[in-house]
């Protein structure tokens, strides 16, 4: 069969069917009226109640396929609310599964979050973890994380680590703003999805501390055993970038950091007094030998000068037996002091090297510049007065100068240089200088 055979065929079988539809009915309504033409008058009776029963029917049927037609869209109706309901349901469901998942990923990795911050005593690595977890964990690396530590001296806030999205942004409430003074006051962590709208707040002096574009945050301080040891603060200039969840986490992260933050404050307190001198605060000599070690190191690699000073108290013991040894320990602190403040625009490092003998290293000094430094410290020592039971006194030094250089072998070479100056000074009358 050709396809214009199947064509016809097509047609002839589509034209049947139309027919069919139009025909029977219009034979079924017109057929009876045929019938009686030519018949009896009661025939026309029968006609009419004919028609009037398929009218009957007709309008029975009409009514029935409405009502049903209306119980259908009623049923579409309620089936496509059903439908929405089902759908606004499972959008929800997708959304708290994919929260879920998320806050499953952020609490598994609590685990990572202890050991980072756990990896190290020292406070800088500690705050250097903390700051990166919350930034990428919470932030996903967006917007801007600040850490502000208590200085305990002045009980201010101070930035002590900052992360970026931008690395152009200048982060320059360097003693935090009125939202981190607001956490500080209040010891609580606070949300903000927008800043523009939170009445508690006058953004009129946020604008006079930074011009740093942020309009949502989250901040949780940092207490641990009632200590309020800082302040972990997320920030993003669009609004509403952060959640409760956001916060809760944030709250947990802070919990964690802030007993890893003790700890790296007392390890770095044990430090400090493991190389200073409890009495002066100046280097131990154990730390000071270190120092010069690597100083000598140092200059050998760099062929440089340093010099070292070594310096005796002059008739100390007198001191000790006229005033008791309360006053030796006024003495010690005051000098210790006096030479700090001599040498402040010196490189130099001070160290109690034992009893009342004192060292000194001057980088890049030279043997006349570091003569130059002693005789100035041993004059500015010997003018300055000390008041020891109300009587002022004065104290003198005894000066020994050795410089590093070819002639020297090593850091204990040079250390007997600058002890046989000094030695010298004390013989040759003391309260002067002497270069090796």
């Amino acid at each position: 069969m050709t396809i214009k055979t199947k064509l016809n065929f097509f047609k002839r079988a589509a034209f049947q069917k139309a027919a069919s539809i139009v025909l029977f009915p219009a034979a079924y309504l017109l057929l009876p009226v045929f019938l009686t033409l030519g018949f009896k008058p009661h025939h026309f009776k029968l006609l009419f109640f004919f028609y009037l029963i398929n009218g009957l029917m007709v309008l029975y049927v009409q009514l029935k396929n409405t009502k049903r037609i209306r119980d259908l869209k009623l049923s579409r109706e309620t089936l496509e609310e059903r439908i929405n309901l089902q759908n606004y349901q499972n959008s929800r469901e997708l959304q708290n599964k994919t929260a879920l998942k998320e806050k499953i990923r952020r609490y598994l990795s609590l685990k990572q979050v202890i050991e980072e911050i756990n990896v190290s005593l020292t406070l800088e690595s500690i705050a250097e973890h903390l700051n990166l977890i919350a930034f990428s964990l919470i932030a996903q690396g967006h917007g801007t994380c600040t850490l502000y530590l208590i200085d305990r001296l002045t009980q201010n806030l101070s930035l002590f680590k900052a992360k970026r999205e931008d690395k152009r942004i200048i982060i320059k409430a360097k003693e935090g703003d009125i939202f981190d003074h607001w956490v500080l006051r209040h010891s609580s962590p606070l949300l903000i999805e927008d800043i523009n709208k939170d009445f508690r707040f006058d953004l009129g002096k946020l604008q006079d501390e930074h011009l740093r574009p942020f309009s949502s945050l989250i901040s949780s301080p940092l207490i641990s055993a009632g200590k309020f040891l800082g302040i972990l603060r997320l920030d993003h200039p669009q609004i509403n970038f952060y959640s409760q969840d956001d916060l809760r986490f944030l709250l947990t992260i802070c919990d964690l950091g802030a007993v890893a933050l003790e700890n790296g404050l007392l390890y770095q307190d044990t430090e400090e007094l493991a190389i200073h001198d409890g009495l002066t605060s100046l280097f131990t000599k154990g730390h000071f030998i270190e120092l010069l070690k690597l100083e000598c190191k140092r200059s050998i690699r760099h062929d440089r000068y340093f010099s070292l000073l070594m310096m005796d108290i002059d008739y100390f013991k007198n001191y000790n037996d006229k005033f008791g040894h309360a006053a030796g320990d006024i003495v010690l602190k005051n000098l210790s002091r006096n030479i700090v403040s001599c040498l402040r625009n010196k490189d130099a490092l001070v160290c109690r090297f034992g009893g009342e003998e004192f060292c000194i290293i001057l980088r890049g000094a030279d043997k006349n510049e570091a003569h130059e430094t002693a005789e100035l410290l041993r004059k500015t020592i010997e003018e300055t007065k000390i008041v020891l039971r109300r009587q002022e006194t004065t104290v003198t030094v005894s000066i020994g100068c050795a410089t590093f250089s070819k002639d020297v072998s090593d850091e204990v070479e040079l250390i007997m240089k600058a002890d046989r100056a000094m030695y010298q000074a004390k013989r040759s009358g003391r309260n002067r200088v002497v270069v090796d």
